[in-house]
């Protein structure tokens, strides 16, 4: 299978982004990293105290949904401004500006991209509107609200626990806050381990590491400087989201069913994985797409994997690949099985996890 390394201004934020950003939805971009890459240092500048310090006086450690709970509800009791960095072992670094506000049950958000081509996404509960300022161009579609660790305010009975522990590792200082610091440590090698920092006070993701089974850190994400409880509002936002005049907008149409519906099983689950939504994807006046995309995501609580299957074509689907930036991993694999079909797997999760995914597909009609 080769292995192929995209161009960095097609990253998505992906978990890190998701965890601030209250939306994950499984990017469909990929990101990718060659094999062999190490760990990166700290990138000097984008945040303060890289190293957990041990606490003074170890606290009890909470269970992880309730740890998770908390984190979560930080995004939706504060508004916050700030610039948040990525980095990726071997050494590609980007930053983006964030701007979340909310009022009681609204929310929304501004993330501008301060790395790569300009552009400037907008969400709102399930609307997403993506600004290109250079094409003149307005991407428009609904993405499920997963979040990178979804539903866990929602399904209290939530089996996280059965695959993920916590570990509290320490205290730190991050962009001016103080942080308490823990570790999630998955129960096999299908699920990365997160190395996490939350402010004290609020609970709100600082800094957050992705580690690969040997420990190493993959990717890593931060806030070099932030606002919180920062006054802006939601209807601002709103406003500057709607402001379309002069570009052209583009609606993806997502039409809802199912992986039965669409004849295709998960014969083979993947351990702790679960169904978390499927879509029909298409997108309007795009005459060079004419077949539909089904996209079909699976969450085990914390990290999501999506699956895009469409009908295999020579031209536009010539090789099979696996390539991987940071965190994310991409399998692209031609599916001989009831028919002939091409699979686009992409997941924050380890290479043979998309493998157990792409083995475990079966046609049912």
């Amino acid at each position: 299978m080769t292995q192929l390394k995209p161009n960095l201004s097609r990253t998505t934020w992906g978990l890190a982004a998701a965890l601030l950003c209250f939306a994950q939805g499984a990017g469909a971009q990929s990101r990718a990293q060659m094999p062999g890459q190490t760990a990166q240092t700290p990138a000097r500048g984008t945040h303060e105290a890289a190293t957990a310090q041990p606490a003074a006086a170890p606290a009890a450690t909470p269970s992880i949904v309730d740890w998770l709970a908390r984190m979560h509800a930080a995004t939706r009791r504060h508004s916050y401004v700030g610039t948040f960095v990525v980095s990726v072992a071997g050494g590609n670094l980007s930053s983006a500006r964030i701007w979340h506000a909310c009022e009681g049950d609204a929310q929304i958000e501004r993330v501008e991209a301060l790395s790569g081509p300009p552009r400037s996404t907008f969400r709102r509960n399930e609307e997403v509107m993506t600004f290109f300022p250079e094409s003149g161009v307005v991407k428009s579609e609904r993405r499920e609200n997963l979040g990178i660790f979804p539903n866990v305010i929602k399904e209290p009975d939530s089996t996280i626990g059965q695959h993920y522990g916590l570990r509290r590792v320490g205290q730190g200082r991050i962009a001016g806050f103080d942080t308490d610091v823990m570790q999630v440590v998955p129960q096999d090698k299908l699920r990365f381990a997160y190395r996490i920092w939350t402010e004290r006070r609020t609970g709100l993701l600082m800094k957050l590491q992705t580690l690969d089974g040997d420990g190493r850190v993959v990717e890593q994400s931060a806030f070099s400087e932030l606002q919180l409880d920062a006054p802006i509002k939601v209807k601002t936002l709103a406003q500057m989201m709607h402001s379309t005049a002069g570009f052209r907008v583009e609606k993806a149409e997502l039409e809802r069913t199912t992986a039965a519906e669409e004849g295709w099983v998960l014969a083979t689950p993947v351990t702790g994985f679960r169904p978390a939504g499927c879509y029909r994807r298409l997108m309007a006046g795009d005459s060079r797409a004419p077949e539909r995309v089904v996209q079909c995501t699976f969450t085990d609580g914390l990290a999501s994997v999506s699956l895009f299957l469409e009908s295999y074509n020579a031209e536009r689907q010539p090789t099979e690949a696996l390539f991987s930036l940071g965190a994310t991993h991409t399998l692209t694999r031609r599916l001989s099985v009831g028919g002939d079909w091409w699979l686009t797997a992409v997941g924050e999760v380890p290479s043979a996890t998309l493998e157990a995914f792409a083995q475990g597909l079966a046609r049912i009609r």
